[in-house]
């Protein structure tokens, strides 16, 4: 799976938690997920256990608190299935 398609994936995935749903058209993977398209962090939670099962991927607390922009998360699923951009 390429760098592209975990975006795409990724972007759809957060779609229903996502209240600007605007943003979410034009969103970059520097677009901070709390911040720019208000999803709040309970609900942030609920996205990376959607990711866990989407990807069927495991993410610890640690890589959990290190995800601020879509860019993040893509980047840890990226990690998780070792792709390559």
């Amino acid at each position: 799976m390429k760098t592209q398609e975990i975006f795409e994936k990724f972007v759809e995935l957060i779609e229903e938690y996502v209240k600007e749903k605007e943003k979410l058209e034009a969103a970059a993977m520097d677009t901070a997920i709390i911040g720019d398209l208000k999803v709040n962090s309970a609900r942030l939670v609920d996205i990376i256990i959607k990711v866990e099962d989407t990807f069927d991927i495991e993410i610890e607390d640690d890589d959990a608190d290190k995800i601020k922009t879509i860019g993040d998360a893509v980047g840890i699923i990226e990690g998780k299935l070792r792709v390559t951009p």
